[in-house]
């Protein structure tokens, strides 16, 4: 779907080179998959595009695009490869992590040049198997694995979900650890985005030590406390808002891909039971489109509207005049439940056309079962749990407050927040 809101020079640029390389994602995606992980030279790729600059900070070099702008990207990669969708979701939506943990971070983060993604982030809720414990001049971390680290084959840094406790009760913190301490499991067996490469880590001891400032309760993270010294407004963007909606856009660029495929490939094909010779002149057909195209368009619309709002939320905080927490929390809340249903609406649209597509749609060649696989792996994530989301935004409609947890969707943080104890 072509965009109808004004877009950069670089927006332009970035989105004409992901086209141009898409057939080869394409092409690359089954062999890719049955490795378990995009290649080096997909990722490579991938990078030349700037792909996995568009989050990154100006400061640095990054292009920093809005998060409408990163939609549209998050969204064309998709549509030739759900595997490197993600993997560019991540390497952009993931940036939040390090820009809340304080400047030397980032500046560790983004300051040296690489090829790839440039951070990635593995088992951020309570029931991490890491552990923190406060030494002097830092941390020793411990236990594990952690869980589905996506990008972490081919970023410089992995951000450790770790449960620590001071005495005052448990409290969860990130830990920034670089590749070159972990060790990656052969764990990633799944039903789709097998490319994705999301194994599981271990640290490369049975305890690493890491400097202060690598680790940082992860209260101070999501609220943004901490002086990062980047300037642009999507740094003060709601994270959730940037997260989700580029998230979104990874089920509406595998729908309008697998939507393309199926047009290509029922021009001409008979209808099996029926005495169309075209598929494409059967009604049955223009029914089912129509209802394809509505799921998608519903899922688009509400997507760019809450990367657009995401985008003015920032721009409000960058100006010193910030919205307020209630609002904030209701917006949070609206943006991960809607996410949800943009992802089971393009699942579905998706299940149609594979539905649609014959017998020949099962083959492991065919792009169509494969995005079909993809967008449903979407909708099973654990942030997406399209039942407790809206029991939540409900919550807060009719006037009461949602369920109190923690981790990366906790929507109780717009609380003020403890001292830093790391400085």
């Amino acid at each position: 779907m072509v965009a109808t809101h004004p877009t950069s020079e670089r927006l332009t640029t970035v989105l004409e080179k992901v086209r141009a390389l898409g057939p080869d994602l394409r092409n690359r995606a089954l062999s890719a998959e049955r490795a378990g992980r995009l290649p080096d030279e997909t990722i490579a790729d991938l990078d030349a595009t700037g792909a996995f600059d568009i989050g990154s900070p100006a400061e640095f070099g990054g292009y920093e695009l809005t998060v409408r702008e990163q939609l549209d990207v998050v969204s064309e990669v998709s549509k030739w490869d759900g595997s490197c969708g993600w993997t560019v979701w991540v390497g952009a939506s993931t940036n939040w992590i390090p820009a809340g943990s304080g400047a030397q971070v980032v500046e560790e983060v983004f300051g040296p040049a690489w090829v790839g993604p440039r951070v990635a982030a593995s088992s951020h809720f309570p029931a991490s198997k890491g552990r923190a414990q406060r030494v002097e001049g830092g941390w020793t971390i411990s236990g594990g694995p952690w869980t589905f680290g996506s990008d972490s084959l081919w970023a410089p840094f992995t951000n450790l979900g770790c449960i620590a406790d001071d005495g005052e009760g448990p409290y969860l913190v990130g830990v920034q650890v670089p590749r070159a301490e972990l060790r990656f499991l052969d764990d990633w067996q799944v039903a789709g985005m097998r490319a994705t490469g999301s194994v599981s880590i271990t640290l490369a001891e049975d305890q690493l030590f890491v400097p202060e400032h690598r680790g940082v309760d992860f209260r101070h993270v999501v609220g943004g406390s901490l002086d990062n010294g980047l300037k642009g407004a999507l740094w003060k963007a709601p994270t959730l808002g940037w997260a989700f909606s580029l998230m979104a856009g990874m089920s509406i660029g595998l729908a309008q891909g697998a939507l393309d495929r199926f047009l290509e490939r029922a021009a001409g094909r008979p209808l099996r039971g029926t005495t169309y010779r075209n598929q494409l002149e059967a009604p049955l057909t223009h029914l089912m489109l129509t209802e394809v195209h509505s799921k998608i368009r519903s899922a688009t619309l509400l997507t760019r509207a809450n990367a657009d709002e995401t985008d003015r939320l920032g721009a409000l905080a960058a100006a010193g005049t910030p919205a307020e927490p209630e609002y904030m929390q209701m917006f949070s809340a609206r943006v991960l439940a809607e996410t949800a249903y943009a992802a089971k609406w393009c699942a579905e649209a998706i299940e149609l056309l594979q539905r649609n597509s014959g017998s020949t749609a099962i083959m492991e060649s065919e792009p169509i079962q494969r995005a079909w696989r993809d967008a449903r792996v979407i909708t099973l994530h654990g942030a997406l749990n399209l039942e407790a989301l809206s029991e939540n935004y409900g919550r807060l409609m009719a006037g009461s407050q949602p369920h109190r947890f923690e981790g990366i969707t906790t929507l109780d943080r717009f609380a003020p927040v403890a001292p830093n104890k790391a400085g």
